[in-house]
């Protein structure tokens, strides 16, 4: 992945019909530690995390690194959205060296099964093929994930390999770099 200067991180917040993506802010941290100690949530990132914890831990201004977006509905988060470089380590990769873009995201249970997920996840999508021009992004998620595997789908997403992480079989794809719409 084209890594991104100091100047151009954060970008400028990018709206949707409904959605804001943007830096995140003090004002987040509440909806960070609900988003980690969520059981709903922890189902499909590995667990939800003691909420004590996650308050001592969490910095006053979470999520402020390049790659994160909070998706903010009428100004409170909602969720958050990652595109990180995927660890060589790991397996899934369509380049032999790795370190690929990989989108990861995650709702407050509360705003699932409304759209904002793919509305939130093409915008940042866009915005990637913009800064980024020619590079892949990748995802993964396990196939039991039916939400996240239509997603997928949705997005442009498709089938690269399956294999075993995390003692479930994960599905991983690929979506070739595409002209931005808008």
């Amino acid at each position: 992945m084209t890594e991104l200067g100091p100047d151009s991180w954060p970008p400028a917040p990018i709206k949707t019909e409904r959605l804001v993506l943007r830096a995140s802010e003090a004002r987040d941290r509440a909806a960070f530690v609900e988003l980690f100690s969520s059981p709903e949530v922890g189902v499909h990132v590995g667990g939800a995390r003691p909420r004590d914890e996650l308050d001592r831990a969490m910095p006053e201004v979470p999520g402020q690194r390049h790659g994160l977006f909070v998706i903010a509905l009428d100004g409170a988060m909602i969720g958050m959205i990652t595109l990180d470089r995927r660890d060589a380590e790991r397996p899934g990769h369509v380049r032999p060296e790795g370190g690929e873009a990989e989108l990861g995201y995650m709702l407050l249970p509360e705003a699932w099964g409304q759209g904002y997920a793919a509305e939130a996840c093409a915008a940042a999508l866009d915005w990637f093929a913009g800064a980024c021009p020619g590079e892949p992004v990748v995802l993964g998620t396990r196939t039991a994930n039916d939400r996240a595997m239509r997603l997928a789908a949705k997005l442009g997403f498709t089938e690269a390999e399956r294999f075993e992480e995390y003692g479930a079989e994960q599905w991983f794809g690929v979506r070739h770099s595409v002209t931005p719409s808008g």
